[in-house]
């Protein structure tokens, strides 16, 4: 596991303490995020890697798994 996909599971883990994201394929359509999770994500990596995320890029298809975020913060020059 690399630092970027480490703090991610991290800030997953501080947002829904009590989900096992683990085990999921798909974070929306297994119940374990929504939209007020999201936004909440969204801020936590704005803030922990000095760059905004644009509202165009807050698609459900970016939020699916360790790798979607992954992918997304790398567009924002975030190396993995």
């Amino acid at each position: 596991m690399t630092e970027l996909t480490q703090t991610i599971h991290s800030i997953l883990a501080e947002l829904r303490p009590e989900a096992d994201f683990s085990m999921s394929v798909d974070y929306l359509t297994d119940g374990l995020l929504d939209s007020t999770d999201i936004v909440s994500l969204v801020a936590s990596l704005d803030a922990r890697y000095g760059i905004s995320i644009e509202g165009t890029d807050i698609l459900p298809e970016h939020f699916t798994s360790v790798a979607t975020i992954a992918r997304l913060l790398g567009k924002y020059g975030v190396a993995s």
